[in-house]
């Protein structure tokens, strides 16, 4: 392995550093990437039964549930934020899903770019193969057929360890980009679930709603001018009662 390497040429470098970096992020997004680390199935059921047999969720309670999981992160936060009415609810939970999908996409732009140069790093080496086979005819080469193979040998190196690197590369980039879409979608339709099943069991009462708040306030004005509007024209019927 090593002597194809060196045959290879100062570009086998690069491209085994590609290929290192490129087995640490599959490694490592393998493992992160799983749904029952990034969104266990039962989370949310678990949380909407603890809420309707206790009433409410302790903030402590929900502080460690959004520090395991990304899913528990967006559930908690829309519980934390329950309180304040349905569209904040929902503005925090988009926050948190939109950071945690960033999140899962990280290192993944860099496998896709390793996998985008490795064979331009392998056909680099063909190139500079190719020039040297040719510099190596015009000192005497076909006398020594050794000098032209060692040009030749670069190219063919090259090129298959650059296209080694690049294929898998380009798999996993394209696999996890899918994981991740899945992920995400997985993340909505639990967070839609919640919202539904929190107007189901009425475990929206008793929370603050700056609309009701805002209808009593106009409907006790609107008491307020109609009582005043009697007041007045029983005043006005009295004194024509008493001019009269």
């Amino acid at each position: 392995m090593w002597e194809l390497v060196k045959a290879g040429g100062w570009l086998m470098t690069p491209i085994v550093v590609c290929s290192i970096l490129a087995l640490v992020i599959i490694i490592e997004r393998s493992h992160t990437l799983q749904f029952n680390k990034v969104a266990p199935s039962r989370l949310r059921e678990q949380l909407i039964t603890r809420l309707r047999e206790n009433g409410d969720i302790g903030r402590t309670q929900l502080m460690n549930v959004k520090e395991k999981t990304a899913l528990g992160d967006i559930l908690a936060t829309g519980l934390l934020y329950r309180q304040y009415g349905l569209e904040s609810m929902t503005m925090h939970m988009q926050n948190r899903a939109s950071v945690q999908v960033h999140q899962l996409e990280k290192n993944i732009n860099m496998l896709g770019t390793i996998g985008a140069i490795a064979p331009l790093l392998g056909l680099l080496g063909t190139v500079l193969g190719i020039i040297s086979s040719f510099l190596a005819i015009t000192d005497g080469a076909m006398q020594d057929p050794t000098m032209l193979a060692a040009g030749v040998s670069q190219a063919l190196i090259t090129t298959a360890a650059g296209m080694i690197v690049a294929i898998p590369a380009l798999v996993a980039y394209r696999y996890f980009q899918r994981r991740i879409i899945d992920i995400n979608a997985q993340f909505e339709t639990q967070a839609g679930l919640m919202i539904q099943e929190l107007y189901d069991y009425q475990l929206f009462e008793n929370t603050y709603n700056p609309s009701s708040k805002t209808s009593a306030h106009r409907a006790s004005s609107d008491e307020a001018v109609g009582s005043e509007h009697s007041t007045s024209v029983l005043s006005s019927d009295n004194g024509i009662a008493m001019t009269s």
